[in-house]
């Protein structure tokens, strides 16, 4: 089990302060599902095992997924198995779509983002989860990080105009969760003797580094973001992905 297995068996509150950037998605979807009214159709665009779903149970919520990732993940609950960059549906099918930790997986990430919106009818709402101080996962299909600049430029350029952009975190929850990475350096085998060792000089200050963050008002080191956009009412120039 890595760190992070373990930091889920932590109290809620410690648990919200050590995973911060999932209990930020966690939070955001939460207050996005709830918005929503009640049968809005509503996309998952690279859903995976389907984590968010039991947010949506007013809506009408399709997972959507190529089921590539992560082969110990359960891919039986997608409701479609498909490329984002050539989604099943017609246009204007889906009031609004989430598309979380999934946007570093695509080869073509503005072609995904530019189908998703032909999906979605105009004015509907995308909530993206991007990482930007990510360690490599699900290899080999990782390929992107993302900063707030080139997230903006692609969802605009995909016929979305961006609503807000939060970063998770700063310089302070960065270093906190690389200490915490390092726990994964002594697992299995002999290293498993070296754990609490690690475990007693990386956990400390993990734990009070969080509390410095306000230090970092540009949040140029961060985890990744959050980002809300709507598609435009009226598109300018062709779709990124010729039909």
């Amino acid at each position: 089990m890595n760190y992070t297995g373990l930091a889920y068996r932590l109290p809620r509150p410690l648990r919200r302060h050590v995973l911060h950037f999932e209990w930020m998605i966690e939070e955001a979807v939460a207050s996005y599902a709830a918005r929503l009214p009640e049968s809005a159709r509503v996309l998952d665009a690279g859903s995976g095992e389907g984590q968010y779903a039991h947010y949506f149970k007013r809506q009408r919520y399709c997972g959507v997924d190529l089921a590539v990732g992560d082969v110990l993940w359960d891919y039986s609950r997608l409701d479609a198995v498909a490329d984002l960059a050539a989604l099943p549906f017609r246009e204007n099918t889906f009031d609004a779509a989430l598309h979380i930790v999934t946007i570093e997986h695509l080869r073509e990430p503005g072609c995904a983002l530019a189908e998703i919106a032909r999906t979605l009818r105009p004015g509907g709402l995308l909530l993206v989860a991007a990482p930007h101080e990510w360690e490599v996962h699900q290899a080999p299909h990782d390929y992107f990080r993302y900063t707030r600049y080139g997230l903006a430029y692609l969802l605009e350029k995909s016929g979305y105009e961006l609503v807000d952009l939060r970063a998770a975190g700063g310089y302070f929850r960065l270093l906190a969760r690389r200490l915490l990475n390092g726990l994964q350096f002594f697992t299995g085998g002999v290293r498993w003797l070296g754990f609490v060792p690690a475990a007693m000089l990386l956990v400390p200050p993990a734990l009070i580094l969080p509390w410095l963050d306000f230090l970092d008002r540009d949040r140029n080191f961060t985890l990744g973001y959050l980002c809300t956009a709507r598609k435009r009412t009226t598109q300018i120039g062709r779709s990124n992905r010729s039909r």
